[in-house]
């Protein structure tokens, strides 16, 4: 069984129907990334697994139980996102914002050691600690944004464009947390524009168009597929 299962989702927006019938599954440990073009329901896919849209049909599932509670109560049960935009409390600093995260749990030795994980983590946190996170470049607040899901001690950890926006050389730098997180076992869903870098960190995807999966496979069929090369990879 999969430790995350989405079965048949259909989600609208008002009259829209953004999923039709979205099926996928992540495995404990893997980084499964979702690409595709903007518009095409990954972001939303994201939303209905969390809890913050509601799906018309179908069923999300976490190691077997059914998720379909509002969204705080998602998050406490381990499926937590990163949301695009990064979404830091801009009034709170940067350690105001790493506890916020924990805000479901009452272990304070165990936020205490997360806290501290987060900064060897994330050194440029630590120097910012005090800070008002509003203050922070948006490479700073990315890193504040994942460092505040990982507080929850999420089971599976949905990512959504976490390299929107930020400069070439703070993207390597977001890729290179999220293949540690994946080496130390983190699983993993991601969203992201850069289909290139996606694939090369993620253990499988699903390739969406119009709200409907078109192509699955691991990350290294996908980067050798040539209709993903010429759509996604700018390779002709």
């Amino acid at each position: 069984m999969a430790l995350l299962e989405v079965e048949n989702l259909h989600t609208y927006y008002g009259n829209i129907h953004a999923l039709k019938g979205i099926t996928l599954s992540v495995n404990e440990g893997e980084v499964v990334t979702l690409i595709g073009s903007n518009g095409a329901g990954k972001s939303t896919t994201l939303k209905t697994i969390s809890g913050l849209l509601k799906p018309q049909e179908g069923t999300v599932r976490l190691a077997g139980k059914l998720l379909n509670q509002p969204a705080h109560q998602i998050a406490a049960m381990g499926v937590v996102q990163v949301p695009e935009g990064r979404r830091c409390f801009a009034s709170l600093t940067v350690e105001e914002n790493l506890e916020m995260g924990a805000f479901t749990r009452n272990d304070k030795p165990g936020i205490k050691e997360d806290l501290e994980k987060m900064y060897l983590l994330f050194p440029r946190l630590r120097e910012r600690r005090v800070q008002v996170s509003g203050t922070l470049s948006g490479g700073e607040q990315q890193m504040l944004a994942m460092g505040r899901a990982l507080m929850a001690r999420p089971k599976v950890l949905l990512m959504d464009e976490p390299s929107m926006g930020l400069a070439p050389i703070l993207v390597d730098g977001v890729f290179e947390v999220i293949e540690r997180l994946h080496n130390e076992g983190t699983t993993i869903l991601l969203v992201e524009q850069n289909a290139r870098m996606a694939l090369q960190v993620a253990d499988r995807g699903y390739v969406l168009q119009t709200g409907e999966i078109v192509k699955s496979g691991t990350g290294e069929e996908l980067q050798n597929d040539e209709s993903i090369q010429r759509i996604y990879l700018g390779i002709h």
